[in-house]
């Protein structure tokens, strides 16, 4: 058995050719699409957050609509780029929209991707401390997070507040009992997906990895699962973490699909640099009859290691062709695979 849930990007163009030509039209598709894909059985909604960009940006908001209007799917995203994050605010969203939702909250997090602006997460008011990387920035802010989370009084209350308060420090509220053991944290990189290992979040391996070995892309992520969980294992932690990893699958079982993605029958791993010191692989997109695929998918390392399969989605091209996409996989592929 795997989860299986969607990846969208949250796109939206003026373009004719677009579904979503607006960002109201990306959000309330988003939250019909979520609807759709718990009725057809798909574990998880994820949403990609980027700042400054005619994609999805804030969250929150989207899922905490779509926690009100489901009861079972799993919401989260893949990934909150944490360099623009208040850790305080934050978890006070986070908290509500876990209550909202009931406890489904999955939220992906990472030190984030390239932007669309030079420096973006200064315009939020998030500066490097002196010495510090941006990178650095991410991880702090993401420390803190965390501690949040946890649920411990920290504050000082105010010996004569407005409202009485509880004895002792003060937390963050609300306070959504555990949602800590529900983050996960975007690795692209070995080294990283160890950090995340040590405090106890959950592994989403990139599609766009550092290419640290020079083999395929699947297997680089199998290594990155294997070191992840050992060092998770030697840090002591009691639960059992979850990993995913994210593709681009497409089952052909019409004319429709094959004028979308028959093109990518023969897609392969790119490589290229990120910026100029960091050689990154990318993620082939895998599209064909279903039985081709099953065969295909078998010999991916990355996917059989993990736990989660998150569906990259084109979610400009609407609600009932993206709900088509996912009952394909669903019926053709993952009964194949053993996943259902």
């Amino acid at each position: 058995m795997k989860k299986i849930g969607f990846l969208s990007f949250g796109h939206w163009s003026p373009s004719a050719h677009s579904m979503t030509r607006s960002a109201a039209d990306f959000l309330h598709q988003s939250i019909d699409l979520a609807v759709a894909a718990e009725e057809l059985g798909v574990d998880g909604a994820y949403f990609r957050v980027h700042h400054f960009a005619r994609q999805a940006a804030s969250p929150f908001p989207l899922l905490s609509a779509i926690g009100a209007r489901t009861s079972k799917i799993e919401i989260g995203t893949g990934v909150i780029d944490m360099r623009y994050e208040n850790p305080m605010y934050m978890a006070e969203d986070a908290g509500a929209a876990d209550l909202i939702s009931g406890g489904r909250l999955q939220l992906g997090i990472s030190r984030g991707s390239r932007e669309q602006v030079i420096d973006g997460w200064r315009h939020f008011g998030y500066t490097p401390a002196e010495g510090e990387t941006d990178t650095d920035l991410a991880h702090r802010h993401t420390e803190a997070f965390l501690e949040v989370l946890d649920g411990k009084g920290f504050a000082q209350p105010n010996p004569r507040p407005m409202f009485p308060n509880p004895p002792g420090l003060l937390r963050i509220e609300p306070h959504s009992e555990g949602l800590r053991e529900r983050i996960w944290w975007g690795s692209s990189s070995n080294a990283t997906a160890v950090w995340a290992a040590k405090l106890g979040m959950n592994l989403q391996s990139s599609t766009l990895k550092h290419d640290e070995t020079g083999e395929p892309l699947h297997v680089q992520q199998r290594k990155q699962i294997e070191a992840y969980r050992e060092a998770y294992k030697e840090a002591g932690h009691a639960r059992e973490p979850r990993v995913s990893v994210s593709r681009s699958i497409f089952a052909v079982t019409n004319d429709l699909d094959q004028a979308y993605f028959g093109r990518d029958r023969d897609s392969r791993d790119q490589i290229g640099m990120i910026d100029d010191t960091t050689r990154a692989i990318f993620g082939r997109s895998y599209a064909a009859e279903p039985d081709v695929l099953v065969k295909q998918l078998q010999e991916d390392e990355a996917i059989q290691a993990a736990d989660t399969l998150l569906l990259t989605i084109p979610n400009q091209l609407g609600v009932d062709y993206n709900a088509h996409v996912l009952e394909s996989i669903l019926t053709h592929v993952a009964p194949e695979l053993g996943w259902r």
